[in-house]
This record gives structure tokens, C-alpha cells and sequence, in this order.
């Protein structure tokens, strides 16, 4: 379906491929994976036509119908869900042409929109946004009511709409809730084209991808199987590269010393030069890299209390309550997850224990030596934009009274990744990526005893994913998650709260069991909304239908009639009597007959469904 042949691909002066030849046969499903800045997004815009090869090409079958997610929706009045069926081309096009449609080319239209299944276009659609979490209310909500979070989600909802043979999505899981992700990932895996998907988020990756194409070191090399097989396959690969490095670096070694004792003695100069000359013919094996840029701990204060932190029969929320009747006690060394939908508290609660926002009623009650480390999304754009990270962290040990140097904040800055002048640089320029690095620096410098994180694995890739996944792993305080990241969760939580219906309660159960009990919970759900749209468009699917088949009809008996009209036209004539019994009169006569006959059937036929008609009209 898709090649690329010794393409090179340069954005200014970086190069991000070179000399690369790979094909994606029908039907693959790809993850495509690399550091941010390795070309992943170029690689799509290349797809798309927006870039061309520098050197090379890149083929497409023919005809291909490819599917991409945009990034940005223009605030408007249109309804949410008229813009999710924007993405169906085809259905868009053929309900506009009927709106403006004359008489004659109703029931054309009407078959095509019957070939596309436009009929039931709408339901597909509102089942659609369901499973991506939006409300029966929302479905006729204009765009400009919603967040940018949920106009993503639109997005990914218009793409998912639109029929492709390849689809493109870059990083569809950002602005999703676990909930959301559950859903997304059954309906990829149902999804019978071809896919090219850039994620963060290995679980999705694993669950979807039957291979994984990585970018590095200006190649785009593929491997068969998902991210946890393409991981096992690297790691095994590069370890046989270092031991061939380290075995051919000893063979360098022993004939360099070879050369330098006997290259001046007659009797060995010639085996001397025939070393020399190996050595310069000599393919060098590149050392393998397999460190990530991240490595960091989160090591916990050492000073702390049991319990750190009791919610006491407390209400929760903003003026309205939002959850009730909370009953919580954290001790020294909890790890809980939070699950639920979207919408349902998971945000409140983290806020209420971090004491951002107070309670409604009950107790809130900490522990003498609670320290927390906090991180959320909107703690990004409280960083200081014109400040360096040296300076946040500087800022952050003179209120803690402590005495760090220049160095040491170097030091410490470069376990996240930041190096050189990049520390001194003002954070305005900085990716989401990198502010939410930095906040994680900023957390860890604290040495809290309870870490309140609500999605911080938002703009992360995956090595930094995985670094945080390890440090987490190895914080001895205690930690209350919220994460669409299943990797992160399964490896870093051993209890879950279940936020639902306005109650926290424990979950026994793990990630594998909430999955089993949301998907049936929204397929259900999203089913019984198909059938009341398709409830709520039958009479008008049915009058349509009806009126394509009375336009039919009308179009038959008016060719019959002037049919009818010829054959009488030539009975009438007398000079068809002069021989009355003559082959042609009596062809005339059963036309006369059978066309009679025929029409008299047909106003049958449309007296029955015209009367249908106006009945559901009424």
C-alpha cells in the first residue's frame, strides 16, 4: 500500500531520514516510535503530500482514501455532531446535493446515500461520540461550548468518521480518559484498513500494532510484532552490537600492538603491514546506545506520619457536591489509582487532598509531617515564563531555606534531560514536553512523603515514561494516581478507588478487570443510543424512502403514458384499417392492452404508498 524508496527527508539543516527504503503492506497496523524531534510528525506530512522527499520517493496505491486527524477546531455554531459527520465525505456531499436537489435526481441521490449507509450515518456517529465520552447533550452542543481538551476529542471522533483504507492518528490518546482509551483501543482493533499510529502509550501500542516502525539515527527501520516485542527484538540487537564492538575493539587493540613492536623488525614488517592494511579495510561496529536520557529517583523526606492524610466523612466539590460521604486514610507507603469516567471526581478528589480546594463538609486532616509533592496539568502554565529552569529550582531551594549551587542544580536538572545552555533558557520557549519535565524536577527536588499526580504523563515520551514509571516503582512515600497511562498504572499502583456516581469505594479488581466491566458498559450504552436514533430516524428515513419510491413510480406511468399515447395516436389513423387484419395492427392492439394493464398496476402501486406517505407526514 505504501513504500518508501532510498527517501532522504531534511527539515533545515536536520536531517531526519536518509537513504530509507520500507513498505507497509494492506492491512498493517503500525506504531510508529522515536524520540520528539525524529521526524514522526515530518514522516506523516510527507505521507500527506504537505512535504516531498528530498531525495527518493514515497508511493501510494492508487486510489488510496487516507483518514488524519487535524490538530486545531475553529470555534462555531455548528453542532458537535454535524461536525464528526463532516468527516464522511461522501455523506456530507450527497445530503447537501438532495437539500438542492430537483425533482429528478431525488431518487439517485437517494440510492447513493442507501450505498454509503447514510441512513444510518447519524447513529454510527452518536455512538461513536459516546464511546469517546460525550453526553446525549452534547451531541447538538455547539463547537464553541466546548473545551480544547473536547475539541481534540471531536477531532478524533470526524477522523474516525471518515471511511479510509489508511488511517493516520498522532497521538489520539491526549485529552482521553482511561475510559475513553479502553474504547478507543477495541475500536482500532476492529478497524479493518491499514494504520500508521504515533503514541506514547505502550499498552495501546501493544494492544493494536502488528508492527512497530522506529526512528533512529536517520533510519526508519520496521519490526514485526507490537512495542513490547519491537523492545525484546532492540534490546537483543543491540546487545549482540556491543559484544560484537567489544570483541572487535580487543581484535583493533591486539593489532595496533602487533604493529607498534614489529613493524621495524625485517622479519615480521610484512605481517605488520598486512595488519595495517586489515585495519583500514576493517568495517567498524558503532558502539550500541541503550541509556535512556532520563534516569531520576524520587527519594521520599525522611521524616513522616501515619496516617499522612484522613478525609473524614467529607463532601466534595466546587458549589455544588460533587462527591459525598468520602471516607479516606493514607498511610506511608499507599499506592492508589484513581478510576472512573471522565466528569466523575478524580480531579476534585486530588485537588481536595492537596487542599487546593476545600472541602464542603466533614474533615480534612493531616498528618504533622505531611509533605506533598502535587502536579497537574494547569501547574504548567503557573511556571514562570520568562525564568530559566535553573531559575525555578533556585526559587524553590531558597524558600526551602536550603543553599544548592549553580553546579548542583546543573547536576541535578541534567537527570531530566536538560543540559548545557538549555537550563538557562527562558521556559517560554519550551515544549509542553519539557514544562512538564521540568514540573516533575521541581516535585522531586521537594522530597514529598505524598505524591498527588493527576496525568503526568501528558506530553511525555516514552523513555521519559518509563523513567518516571521507574521512579515511581521505587518511592518508598505514598502516591494517589490519575492516569490514561495503563503501563504506569499497572506498574506503579496496588490499589484502586472507584469514583462513581457521586462515592469513592475500593475496586478489587485490577486494570484487566475495570476494562471487562466499562467496555460492556458502554457498548450497551452506545447501542441503546443507536437504537434511539435510529428510532428517532426511521419515520424520516421511511418518508424519504417513500417519496424516492413515489417519484419512481410517477416517472414509469408518465413513460408508459406517452407510450400508451403513441400506440393510440397510430390506431387512430385510418389507413391502419385498410388491412384490418394485418400484422402490425394486432401488434398494436396487445401493446395497447399489456401497457394498459401495466399502468393500471402501477397507480395501484402508488395510490397504496402515497397514502403510507401522508400518513407519516401527519
Amino acid at each position: 500500500m505504501l513504500s518508501l524508496n532510498n527517501a532522504s527527508l531534511r527539515r533545515g539543516a536536520n536531517v531526519l531520514f536518509a537513504d530509507t527504503t520500507c513498505t507497509i503492506h494492506r492491512g498493517n497496523k503500525i506504531g510508529l516510535v522515536g524520540s520528539n524531534g525524529s521526524g514522526k510528525s515530518s514522516l506523516f506530512a510527507l505521507i500527506l503530500g504537505n512535504l516531498e522527499a528530498d531525495t527518493g520517493s514515497i508511493e501510494l496505491a492508487a486510489g488510496t482514501r487516507i483518514a488524519h486527524m487535524a490538530q486545531e477546531v475553529a470555534s462555531s455554531s455548528q453542532s458537535a455532531i454535524d461536525y464528526v459527520l463532516d468527516g464522511n465525505i461522501e455523506y456530507t456531499k450527497t445530503i447537501a446535493a438532495l437539500e438542492q436537489a430537483k425533482a429528478e435526481d431525488i431518487a439517485k441521490l437517494h440510492d447513493e446515500l442507501q450505498a454509503i449507509d447514510g441512513y444510518s450515518a447519524r447513529a454510527r456517529a452518536a455512538k461513536m461520540m459516546a464511546g469517546l465520552g460525550f453526553s446525549d447533550e452534547d451531541l447538538t452542543k455547539p463547537l464553541s461550548d466546548f473545551s480544547g481538551g473536547w475539541r481534540i476529542r471531536l477531532n478524533l471522533a470526524q477522523t474516525l468518521m471518515s471511511p479510509a483504507d489508511l488511517l493516520l492518528l498522532d497521538e489520539p490518546t491526549n485529552h482521553l480518559d482511561l475510559d475513553a482509551i479502553l474504547w478507543l483501543t477495541d475500536w482500532i482493533k476492529q478497524f479493518p484498513g491499514t494504520l500508521i499510529l504515533i503514541s506514547h502509550d505502550r499498552e495501546l501500542l501493544d494492544a493494536c500494532c502488528s508492527h512497530i516502525a522506529h526512528l533512529s539515527s536517520h533510519r526508519i527501520e520496521l519490526y514485526t510484532g507490537n512495542y513490547s516485542a519491537f523492545e525484546q527484538i532492540r534490546s537483543e540487537r543491540l546487545s549482540l552490537q556491543q559484544h560484537s564492538y567489544e570483541k572487535q575493539q580487543r581484535e583493533i587493540a591486539h593489532m595496533h600492538e602487533f604493529v607498534q613492536r614489529f613493524r621495524a623488525k625485517a622479519t615480521k614488517a610484512r605481517q605488520a603491514q598486512s595488519r595495517l592494511k586489515a585495519l583500514e579495510r576493517m568495517e567498524v561496529i558503532a558502539q550500541a546506545h541503550v541509556d535512556s536520557p532520563f534516569s531520576f529517583e524520587i527519594i521520599a523526606t525522611q521524616k513522616t506520619s501515619a496516617p499522612l492524610l484522613t478525609l473524614r466523612n467529607a463532601i466534595l466539590g466546587y458549589v455544588t457536591p460533587l462527591l459525598s460521604e468520602v471516607n479516606l486514610t493514607f498511610l506511608p507507603g499507599d499506592r492508589f489509582g484513581l478510576l472512573g469516567a471522565n466528569g466523575a471526581g478524580k480531579s476534585t478528589l486530588i485537588k481536595t487532598l492537596n487542599a487546593e480546594l476545600p472541602i464542603i463538609a466533614g474533615e480534612r486532616e493531616i498528618g504533622s509531617n505531611l509533605k506533598i509533592g502535587y502536579f497537574s496539568q494547569h501547574q504548567l502554565d503557573e511556571l514562570e515564563p520568562n525564568r530559566s529552569a535553573v531559575d525555578h529550582l533556585m526559587a524553590l531551594d531558597n524558600q526551602q531555606i536550603q543553599s544548592i549551587s549553580e553546579q548542583a542544580c546543573r547536576d541535578f536538572l541534567g537527570k531530566f534531560n536538560f543540559h548545557g545552555d538549555k537550563v538557562f533558557e527562558s521556559i517560554k520557549t519550551f515544549s509542553g514536553g519539557e514544562k512538564a519535565r521540568l514540573a516533575l524536577s521541581l516535585i522531586t527536588f521537594q522530597k514529598p512523603n505524598l505524591l498527588l499526580l493527576d496525568e503526568p504523563t501528558n506530553h511525555l515520551d516514552l523513555d521519559m515514561r518509563q523513567a518516571l514509571t521507574n521512579a515511581l516503582h521505587a518511592f518508598e512515600g505514598a502516591l494517589v494516581l490519575v492516569s490514561h497511562d495503563q503501563h504506569l498504572m499497572n506498574n506503579t499502583v496496588n490499589e484502586f478507588l472507584m469514583i462513581a456516581d457521586g462515592r469513592v469505594k475500593p475496586f478489587s479488581g485490577n486494570l484487566e478487570d475495570y476494562k471487562n466491566s466499562v467496555l460492556p458498559r458502554r457498548r450497551s450504552k452506545t447501542e441503546k443510543e443507536r437504537e434511539r436514533a435510529e428510532q428517532s430516524a426511521r419515520p424520516g428515513r421511511q418518508s424519504r424512502q417513500l417519496k424516492s419510491r413515489l417519484n419512481t413510480l410517477n416517472s414509469r406511468m408518465e413513460r408508459l403514458q406517452r407510450k400508451l399515447l403513441e400506440v393510440e395516436n397510430k390506431l387512430a389513423d385510418p389507413a391502419i384499417y385498410e388491412n384490418y387484419g394485418s400484422t402490425d395492427y394486432q401488434h398494436l392492439l396487445k401493446d395497447q392492452l399489456s401497457i394498459k394493464e401495466e399502468l393500471n398496476e402501477l397507480e395501484e402501486t402508488w395510490l397504496e404508498r402515497q397514502l403510507e406517505f401522508e400518513s407519516l407526514q401527519q
